[in-house]
C-alpha cells in the first residue's frame, strides 16, 4: 500500500495541488497560491481549451463508434468454423501489438499527398485525393482511422470471448420457433453480448480520450490546431510553454473526463446486465 501511495496517489495529489497554484518552471519564482483560478480560466476564458475539448470527445465518439462496428463485425466472422481461422484471427491481431509510434510514423508516410501510398488506394475505387493530415478537416478522421486500424482487434477478442460465452439454448429454440439468423442476431445474440460490448467500449473510451503518441508523432496538434487534443494542449502549456500550474488544472479537468466517461459506461453495464 505504500508502494501503491508513492507511485499512483502522491503525483495525483501533487498535480491537484500544483493546479491551484501560478508556477512557471522557467522563472526563479516560487510557485504562488492562486485557488481555482486556473479552473475558471479553462472553463470561461480559454476558447482553445474548450476547442480541444470537443475535440477529444469527438475524437473518442468517432474511433470507438467505428471499432466497435468493425469489431463484432470481425468477432461474428471469427466465431465460425472455417478454414484459416486461426491464421486469420493471428492476423488480424497484429496490429494491437504494433508499437504506436511505429504505426504513426508509417501512417505519416502512406498520407503524404502525392508519395503516399493511401491516395493511390482512393484512386482505385474511383475518388478524389484526399489531403489527409495535410487538411484542417480532415486531420482528425484521418487519426481516428489510424486509431481503428489499431485497436479494433481489441474490441473484436472481447466480443469474440463474449461469443465463445454465450448459452446455445436460445438459438435452439429460436431456431425452433422458425427464426431467420438475423432474427437471431438482433433478438439474442446483441442482448447478450452488450454488457460484454459495454466492457470493450469503457476501456476503449478511457485510451482514446488520453490518445497521445499517434496525435504528437503525426501532427502534433495541427493543421491549425485542427488535431490539438487536451493531452496535446497540456503537453504544450507544460513543456512548450512552462507554465506547469496551467497544465497541471488541465490534467486534472482531463481526469474528470475520463472518470466522467469511465462512470457513465459502468452505470450502462450494471443497467445491462438486469
Amino acid at each position: 500500500m505504500l508502494l501503491v501511495a508513492v507511485i499512483i496517489v502522491y503525483p495525483i495529489v501533487y498535480t491537484g495541488w500544483m493546479s491551484l497554484h501560478e508556477w512557471f518552471a522557467s522563472s526563479l519564482t516560487r510557485p504562488r497560491f492562486i485557488g481555482l483560478a486556473n479552473y475558471g480560466k479553462i472553463l470561461l476564458g480559454d476558447a482553445r481549451f474548450r476547442e480541444a475539448v470537443a475535440r477529444t470527445i469527438w475524437f473518442t465518439v468517432v474511433a470507438v463508434a467505428a471499432e466497435t462496428l468493425l469489431g463484432v463485425a470481425m468477432a461474428l466472422l471469427f466465431n465460425r468454423e472455417f478454414w484459416g481461422r486461426g491464421l486469420l484471427r493471428t492476423l488480424a491481431i497484429l496490429p494491437m501489438v504494433a508499437t504506436p509510434t511505429a504505426i504513426a510514423l508509417v501512417f505519416v508516410m502512406m498520407y503524404h499527398p502525392t508519395l503516399g501510398v493511401a491516395n493511390y488506394l482512393v484512386s482505385l475505387v474511383g475518388l478524389s485525393p484526399f489531403r489527409w493530415t495535410y487538411s484542417s478537416q480532415t486531420a482528425l478522421y484521418a487519426l481516428a482511422l489510424v486509431d481503428v486500424w489499431q485497436w479494433t482487434p481489441l474490441i473484436m477478442l472481447i466480443a469474440l470471448a463474449g461469443l465463445a460465452s454465450l448459452p446455445r439454448e436460445p438459438y435452439e429454440a429460436a431456431h425452433l420457433d422458425g427464426a431467420s439468423p438475423r432474427q437471431a442476431f438482433w433478438h439474442i445474440t446483441l442482448p447478450l453480448l452488450r454488457p460484454t460490448l459495454v466492457v470493450a467500449i469503457l476501456f476503449r473510451a478511457i485510451d482514446a480520450l488520453k490518445t497521445f503518441d499517434i496525435i504528437f508523432v503525426m501532427t502534433q496538434g495541427g493543421p491549425a490546431n485542427a488535431t490539438e487534443t487536451i493531452n496535446l494542449l497540456l503537453f504544450n502549456q507544460a513543456f512548450s510553454y512552462f507554465n506547469m500550474g496551467y497544465a497541471s488544472s488541465m490534467a486534472v479537468a482531463l481526469f474528470a473526463l475520463v472518470m466522467g466517461a469511465s462512470l457513465i459506461l459502468i452505470k450502462v453495464r450494471r443497467s445491462t446486465t438486469w
